[in-house]
Parts: structure tokens; sequence; C-alpha cells
């Protein structure tokens, strides 16, 4: 089959009549539920207990009725508790990095990983990627989700991969010259480290043939996009997944950059009040949760992803028929009450971004004293000022200081450090740094 073809029908669906896609919506998610009735226990128990079986399903809007499942049911059915298809049916594995005890185990059948491959072409076709591009794919391989998922899309789609994975900072800026690399994907934070290592050294952006940037794996902002593009001359776009409802893949920018869209053929989306769990109406804020409705090893009912994000069903300029959600800027998990204020580490970040002569470069302390939790930032000033120039780093703290107050509504110490002071990941960055339980 023709290539350019197979691109074009695979991404047909983004554009799909509603009403068809409603249809569809509603028999896979008919399916899904029976399927997880049949197969997961603890998803069969908490139906029992509403006194639901998968027949009272009969519209889309009978979802909000089925139980929710967070990450701790992941956890607690460690490894396989929550899987519906028999193992010998399971062709891969992937986990997520335990940050806190067990990791999360995800599986995929073939059926699974041949839509995930089809999610990631139309994640790169709607970037406006083609079988003539060349991806550096810096997603780190292994159990994590993001440098697989990016690699059989990007076959998929025709282009050239170049398997790098994540680190070795020189072999990566070596292979986007020698290799002739038209498009890179990665963590944000990590594309700012290879800018910071491209300018230190005989290599300039005008030599290179990249022009399409692919990350996530992180919260960034608008600000981060705009010092990426402004850097660099790419133009940077954000790619949106979990591991587990499938990885990377469910939902992308398009050209337009006016928010992600969703997938909507493969997962159900809602938002809902994160304190209560009422479901809200288009265009309300509150917390993103995902029903998936093709997945058969590891199907996910009511997903609750912690992600806070609208959604916007306005038509997109790009003609997709699929809607979109507003960026994440914040997860309700990330989120620091600083004497009595909600504070989220996106907006520091669009607030130091906002004021010129620091890098994107930046760590959040939390410590307590006197039994309250306090906070400060550091940030590292241009590479082309001093920390010896006392009264220009004196304006600049006040300035960076008043930003953040403007932003966040309180007054946070800020200091300025040298260039290259802060630790620079070569995959998701260490950003906020809680020291409260160590000096308890």
């Amino acid at each position: 089959m023709d290539r350019h073809y197979k691109i074009h029908t695979e991404s047909l669906a983004d554009f799909v009549d509603v009403d068809v896609l409603k249809a569809v919506q509603l028999e896979r998610l008919q399916d899904t539920v029976t399927r997880c009735y049949n197969n997961v226990a603890l998803f069969r128990t908490r139906m029992e207990e509403r006194g639901l079986v998968p027949a009272d399903i009969k519209t889309l809007g009978d979802v909000a009725r089925l139980p929710f499942t967070q990450k701790t049911d992941l956890r607690d059915t460690y490894p396989y508790g929550l899987f519906a298809a028999p193992m010998n049916e399971v062709v891969r594995l992937h986990a997520s990095s335990g940050t806190t005890g067990k990791p999360i185990v995800v599986g995929y059948t073939r059926d699974d990983l041949d839509v995930w491959s089809s999610l990631m072409l139309r994640c790169f076709a709607a970037v406006g990627m083609t079988a003539n591009d060349v991806v550096q794919n810096a997603y780190g391989y292994g159990l994590f989700t993001g440098g697989l998922g990016a690699h059989y899309g990007a076959e998929r789609l025709g282009a050239t991969v170049v398997p790098i994975s994540g680190g070795n900072t020189e072999r990566q800026m070596m292979v986007m010259k020698d290799f002739g690399v038209t498009a890179i994907c990665c963590t944000p934070s990590y594309f700012v480290h290879l800018i910071e290592r491209i300018n230190a050294s005989d290599v300039n952006f005008n030599e290179l043939k990249v022009t399409t940037g692919i990350f996530g794996a992180e919260p960034w902002t608008d600000e981060m996009r705009q010092y990426i593009e402004d850097a660099s001359g790419i133009k940077a776009f954000d790619i949106y997944g979990l591991s587990e409802i499938i990885g990377p893949g469910v939902g992308i920018e398009c050209q337009a950059q006016a928010g992600l869209h969703i997938f909507e053929d493969h997962f159900l989306m809602e938002i809902v009040n994160p304190e209560t769990g009422e479901v809200m109406p288009d265009g309300e804020e509150g917390e993103l949760v995902f029903t998936t409705l093709t997945k058969q090893a590891f199907p996910m009912i009511r997903y609750r992803t912690h992600d806070i994000t609208s959604i916007v069903s306005e038509r997109c300029v790009c003609g997709r028929t699929i809607r979109r959600i507003k960026r994440i800027r914040s997860r309700s998990d990330d989120m620091m009450i600083i004497r009595g204020v909600n504070v989220f580490p996106s907006q520091i970040e669009a607030a130091l971004m906002s004021v010129d002569n620091t890098e994107p470069h930046y760590q959040i302390y939390l410590r307590r004293k006197g039994g309250l939790d306090q906070v400060e930032v550091k940030v590292e000033i241009a590479s082309h000022l001093s920390t010896d120039r006392i009264r220009e780093i004196e304006a600049m703290q006040k300035k960076l200081s008043h930003a953040i107050e403007h932003t966040v509504g309180l007054r946070i110490p800020v200091q300025l450090v040298e260039p290259g002071s802060i630790a620079r990941s070569e995959g998701k960055a260490k950003r906020v740094v809680d020291l409260r339980d160590e000096e308890a």
C-alpha cells in the first residue's frame, strides 16, 4: 500500500461526522464495559455495589453512572489484577516509574499495539510530518511507554526513525547534524538542555534541518514553547498521553497549536469536579477523566488522571471534528498549598519566563519552618550576566518576585544562581524539591 494513502486513510478518523463518532463511541463503550464486567473482578464488584449490569449503559451519558478508577487501584492490584485478557494474548508489558512503591504495569494485545501505532501515526500527521521526515526519537526506550510508542508510530508513518533513546547529549547533537534529522521527540526540558549545549558548541541551529519538535511526558507552558521556538527556530508541539490509558498518542496539537485534539474514537473523555466527581460541561475547568474504548488487555473505565484542563468544543480551524482540551498546565496532585494559597509549578514557570535575562532552568524548594510550609525558587541568570553585579541581581530578584506575586498572589523569595548550577535532566525535569519531611 502507498505510504501517503495509508496516512490519509488512517487520519480520516480525525474528520469523521460527529453523529457517526458518537454512535461508534457508544458501541465501543458498551463492548468495553461488558469486557471489564466479565473479566475484571474489581470492576464487576463495583458495578454490583451500584446495582448495575452492562445492559444498563444505553447512552454515552450513562458513563457517569460507572465507578471511577484511581491510580491506587492499579497499585493495589499489581501486577495483573486489572487485565481483561488472558496472559497468552498479552504480547507486551510496560510499566511506569514507580516513585512510591510498586510501578504500574500495563499490557497490550497485538490489536492494542496496532491501535497504538495508528494513533501515533495520526499524531505525527496532525503536526504535518510525512514519510520524508527523519525522526530522532530521544524518549527513553524500555519499560517507559514513550520510546516504543513514538518509534512504531513514526515507522507506520513511513518516516525514517533514529532510535537514539535518552541521554548522551554529545551524541544526540552529532546525530541531529550528521543524519539530517528533521523532527525530534523528547521532553521539553531535555530539548531546552539540547539548545543550551548546541549554543555552547560549534554547531549552529541554522546548519540543522530540524523543523519539528514533539514534546511531552511533563507539563510545560506556552512561555516555554515560545522560548524553544525563538531559541531554535523549530515549531514545538505538545503531545499528550498516559501509560494507564495507552501511552503517548491520546492526543496532540495540530498545526494551529490551539489545544490538544483527543482521539475520541478510542478515548471517551469527561471533565469532573476534582472534589466531588460531578461531571462538568464543556468549557469548565476540572479534572480530566478517560474511558478507553478499544483496549483489550488493559481497558480503563473512568480513569482519574489528576490533570486539570477543560474541553474546547468549538471546531478547530484545521477542520478536525474530534474535540480538543486546553494544554495541561497543572495536576491536582502537584498543587502546593502555601499560606492557604493554591500554587502550581506551571504558574511559577510562566512568571519566571516573563522576565528577561533568566534561563529556563529553575527549581522550587519546599521547606517547613516553625510548623509552617515555606517555598523558595532558585533560577539561573542568563550566561552573559554575572552574580557579582549586586545591583542588577537585586533588581532582577525584585522583578522575578513581583512577577510570581502577580501570578499566584504570594510573595515568594527568589534566589538567582550561576548558569549551569541547576542539575540538567535527560528525561523528566525535577522542578519541585520537597524537603519538608527532612526538616520537620
